[in-house]
């Protein structure tokens, strides 16, 4: 890259010289025939004020051509018909042909002053003429000089072209060099401390660069592998849940197992003496069998959840009635704690799968039943706040400690394992009502103290976006 930059750098340059080179020559020749017509008016002018019209017209011409200076300069009179009446390079004017037709004649006749750059038919080279009427307004006084342009001037200008060319490319040279190596430094810098990617924990450290796109490389390097290592660590952050996930599934199937396989050894081995035990331990198989049935419907839904790749019947759900059903689902389960329960419930409706918010409401409920106090309450309010359903559940219960409070929906995190263990439940209620609340797009927010309870306040759009 940076040999590319180089050489097209050098080519713009070189290109730039050789087009300023063409257009200072043509510049100059332009300036070099003005200045020499200039001139040459100027002597036809100082000549007409010395010649006497009235006297030898040819010798008058050679003595304005022997003056010092003049050697290469021919004078020329012509009259107003074109009749040459003397020149200084010809002995008989009256041989030469008639110049009405030259082109400086006609100028001045026309204008009172003519040029042009011919090849002298006499002469045999390229002549500056320039004419201009005499004062007396009889004669047409002519000069003509051998002009050939930059021609005479390339000794001098050469030289000093070439050496100003010279010099010029050489500090045109070092400078694209440097202006190659300052674009391509900062990107060697860049591509090295990307090189850092490979490392465990990869630190970064970019100059202030003098271009601004640099420092936006540089910049966007920084997030991206910002935006790397964050993503790499929540791989890690899901690994490492997945595999306590994995654990606690099995050993929350391999209890209800156990018991399973203990009880029917000991109806196998005839040790339920009568029927009574015998009912008993088919009571308990039978409680157990839906315990982990009651775990993988739950594991199943939390999937389903996670990758949203299940089809979902949505339609509109009418909150209140199922509301009020899942409250006398629960009622047995209220007695049985001695909470009661009161609900809340503006009159709503949403655009939601049922047995979702029906496994939200359920859950939500259950917690706040099971981890509440003798003659407890347990509270449902349900309003709306501008396109939102916002859903609150209120308990007197246990309450939770505040450095628990972010690890609860964490799959099997459970706060007060005894407790847990004797109210029962897979541990997956709270897990299965976030997977919920962000397959809505909604949130959850949890307030609660140790010994006075807990407040779950959940917001659900009313409106799901389709394009999601």
């Amino acid at each position: 890259m940076k040999r590319a930059i180089f050489q097209r750098f050098a080519f713009i340059i070189a290109l730039a010289i050789i087009l300023s080179c063409g257009i200072f020559g043509v510049a100059i020749s332009n300036i070099i025939l003005v200045r020499s017509e200039e001139s040459m008016l100027y002597t036809v002018r100082v000549a007409d004020h010395g010649l006497d019209y009235s006297g030898d017209l040819k010798e008058q011409v050679d003595l304005l051509r022997n003056v010092r200076g003049n050697e290469s300069t021919r004078f020329t009179i012509i009259d107003m018909d074109g009749e040459v009446i003397a020149d200084s390079d010809v002995e008989d004017s009256s041989t030469m042909e008639n110049h009405l037709d030259r082109e400086e004649v006609k100028e001045a006749l026309k204008s009172g002053i003519g040029y042009s750059i011919r090849k002298s038919e006499t002469l045999n080279i390229s002549m500056l003429y320039v004419a201009a009427l005499s004062e007396s307004g009889d004669f047409i006084l002519r000069i003509a000089v051998p002009f050939s342009g930059m021609e005479q001037y390339i000794g001098i200008l050469v030289p000093a072209i070439l050496a100003s060319i010279s010099i010029t490319l050489v500090v045109s040279l070092v400078l694209a060099n440097r202006f190659s190596r300052s674009v391509t430094r900062p990107l060697l810098e860049i591509a090295d401390e990307m090189q850092k990617l490979k490392d465990e924990n990869p630190e970064f450290h970019f100059d202030l660069y003098q271009y601004e796109e640099m420092n936006v490389i540089a910049d966007t390097t920084l997030q991206m592998s910002k935006a790397v290592k964050e993503s790499m660590d929540r791989i890690e952050f899901e690994k490492l849940i997945r595999q306590e996930f994995f654990s606690n599934a099995s050993h929350e199937l391999k209890t209800p197992l156990t018991s399973i396989r203990g009880y029917i050894e000991l109806l196998q081995n005839n040790m339920a003496t009568d029927e009574n035990m015998k009912k008993e331990f088919l009571s308990r198989i039978k409680l157990e069998a839906d315990n982990m049935t009651n775990l993988i419907n739950d594991i199943l839904m939390i999937s389903r959840l996670e990758t949203k790749e299940a089809e979902v019947v949505m339609s509109e759900v009418r909150i209140s009635p199922l509301l009020q059903e899942v409250c006398r689902t629960l009622e047995p389960l209220a007695q049985k704690c001695q909470v009661s329960i009161r609900t809340n419930c503006k009159p709503l409706s949403m655009s939601a799968n049922m047995q979702q918010i029906r496994e939200l409401f359920s859950n939500l409920i259950t917690n706040a039943v099971k981890y509440n106090k003798p003659g407890g309450k347990v509270e449902i309010t349900v309003t709306s706040e501008a396109k939102e359903m916002v859903i609150m559940v209120a308990d007197t219960g246990v309450g939770i400690a505040e450095e628990d409070i972010p690890r609860i929906f964490e799959r099997f995190y459970r706060v007060d394992k005894g407790r847990s263990k004797r109210v029962g439940g897979t541990g997956l209620g709270l897990s299965i009502v976030k997977h919920i609340v962000n397959y809505y797009d909604g949130s959850i927010k949890v307030e609660s103290k140790l010994g006075e309870g807990s407040k779950f306040t959940i917001h659900l759009p009313l409106k799901r976006d389709s394009s999601k």
